[in-house]
């Protein structure tokens, strides 16, 4: 499907593939040409091992370069926004300012006071689920912006298939930023549609509106490939991915997705020639398929097995493509977050302790039983964005009535046998900022890494490991992320260059090291005290690729 994809768009795009120049090696000491930053969305370290032995394609290739099998968005909002601000900026979310994908600011005109991380909630009309795309939540440069402030002539280019994270990975200095809507992949407002992007967006009209008649089964999924029962008439665990003409969000949730995203990263590299100039580009690519399929259907079932197969064979199509171009390029490869399976099939495999989360804990019922206990009524007292994470308190409190707010919500959720622990927004706000190995970090550590005094709630609520934040799988997504436990903070990281010695590195790393070991890589200064991430020396034995940065 990829080689398909991608031979209609070269044959679109004036291209000159023939007689390069063999890419020089890494060991040559020579910056690279092009920098790929590749985030596959909610593809956890548990996920990247479990297939490891099947890989044949470019997870097979990048497995063989520098390999960080325990990498860590190590803060506690493992949610997509907050994980893909991480990834080249060298920043946690307490100095990025996206601590979740949606916050509360409760002075916002809007009723609902939601903000998206990703929005201008300037404009007016606008909602958090009707917004104008933007950048101006976050806070710091990326490594693309850095770039360009250090030579102009960079060219820095964002695509992938959820505005969120083609936006956090591209920065506010991206030349094109491009995401996946439903007539095809769109930019911010008044940018102009290049003549490649008209044409990736036909071939993607005509492909949506081509049934999909599903995918083989690989040898490897066959073991998962029994139904789990998420609800009367409903279950997962069985699908191909067959698709019906003009059906979107099918489209979304399955591996045609991925390709159609690589296929246009691909297109876009030949045709902005990006890599063949004598500066280092940059192009981040947002693979969200793998999330979308996990919470549609859970991460160990048919689906999310067949997807990991297909996202393996059309990451090696890809490279192949480029190695034909003779770039000099490195790779990194990592995901925003982690993920977990549904408790239903936990329950089936070993887990019967898995559960969902109890509609008690939702802020809606959470702040009728503090209006019930304290006896203020007539206002939302407790707003949140779900039944975990951030929650803040009503601002028209008064100081004796917030005290008494904060001290029964408190109670409240400190006695629910489902809650591991609240933190109050001084708590985290008194907690250094975390250092160490991530994998030894305590819940007020991980915290503390999520927290912007701006933005963040008044209470922190975090929930037990093996509780699913999701109340009714028949109404929506049926698993999901953005817990402080490993399942969601731990990635892999892979860096892949012609030339690198594979080595493997099982201790902990954080996502914030990937910026500083890349701009290490092209011999660009950051000055430590602008991140949070350090550089990972990525030569094997002697020599230090870090040295001098």
């Amino acid at each position: 499907m990829f080689k398909k994809a991608l031979a209609a768009l070269m044959l679109a795009a004036p291209l000159t593939v023939l007689a390069q120049p063999p890419a020089p090696a890494a060991s040559s000491g020579a910056a690279p040409r092009l920098i790929i930053a590749i985030s596959v969305d909610q593809f956890s370290g548990d996920l990247f091992n479990e297939y490891r032995p099947y890989y044949s394609g470019g997870l097979k290739r990048l497995s063989e370069g520098a390999v960080f099998p325990r990498g860590y968005q190590s803060h506690a909002a493992t949610e997509t926004c907050p994980g893909h601000s991480t990834i080249l900026t060298g920043s946690r979310p307490s100095r990025t300012g996206i601590i979740a994908n949606s916050w509360i600011d409760l002075n916002a005109a809007r009723a609902d006071k939601m903000i998206y991380c990703a929005e201008d909630e300037s404009h007016p009309g606008s909602s958090s689920g009707n917004y104008v795309a933007s950048p101006i939540h976050l806070r710091v440069p990326t490594l693309g912006g850095r770039m360009k402030a250090a030579n102009p002539a960079t060219r820095v280019v964002s695509i992938a298939g959820k505005d969120r994270a083609a936006i956090m990975m591209g920065g506010s200095k991206a030349d094109q930023v491009w995401w996946l809507g439903p007539k095809g992949y769109v930019s911010y407002p008044n940018v102009p549609t290049p003549p490649l992007v008209d044409r990736v967006n036909q071939i993607f009209a005509q492909r949506l509106a081509t049934t999909n008649p599903g995918f083989d089964l690989p040898q490897q999924c066959g073991p998962k490939d029994f139904p789990v029962g998420t609800g009367p008439g409903k279950s997962v665990g069985t699908g191909r991915f067959a698709r019906p003409a003009d059906s979107f969000s099918a489209f979304r949730a399955s591996p045609e997705q991925d390709a159609m995203t690589l296929a246009f990263a691909a297109a876009a590299i030949d045709s902005m020639g990006l890599g063949k100039q004598g500066q280092t580009d940059i192009i981040s690519i947002g693979l969200s398929a793998t999330d979308l399929i996990g919470h549609a259907y859970g991460t160990e079932g048919t689906e999310s097995c067949i997807q990991i197969d297909r996202l393996d064979r059309e990451l090696g199509s890809f490279f192949d493509q480029l190695d034909k171009q003779g770039i000099d390029y490195v790779v990194v490869l990592t995901a925003d977050h982690g993920g977990h399976d549904l408790p239903e099939r936990h329950r089936q495999n070993a887990m019967p302790m898995e559960q969902r989360v109890e509609r008690a804990l939702m802020p809606r019922a959470l702040s009728e039983a503090v209006a019930a206990r304290t006896g203020i009524g007539g206002k939302e007292l407790i707003r949140g964005d779900g039944p975990a994470g951030d929650l803040y308190f009503d601002h028209s409190l008064s100081r004796a009535q917030r005290a008494k707010v904060e001290a029964a919500t408190l109670a409240l959720l400190r006695a629910h046998p489902q809650v591991e622990t609240v933190f109050t927004k001084a708590q985290i706000a008194a907690a250094p900022s975390p250092s160490g190995p991530p994998e030894s970090w305590s819940l007020l550590q991980e915290a503390r890494a999520s927290f912007d005094a701006e933005r963040s709630g008044d209470l922190l609520l975090l929930l037990k490991p093996r509780v699913t934040p999701i109340a009714d799988p028949i109404k929506g997504a049926v698993a999901t992320h953005g817990s402080p436990w490993d399942t969601d903070r731990r990635v892999p990281i892979l860096f892949w260059r012609k030339g690198l010695r594979h080595f493997e590195q099982p201790l902990g790393v954080e996502t914030a090291d990937i910026m500083p070991t890349l701009a290490a890589l092209i011999h660009l200064p950051v000055p430590k005290g602008e991140i949070d991430g350090r550089c990972l020396d990525l030569i094997a034995g002697e020599g230090d690729s870090c040295e001098g940065n």
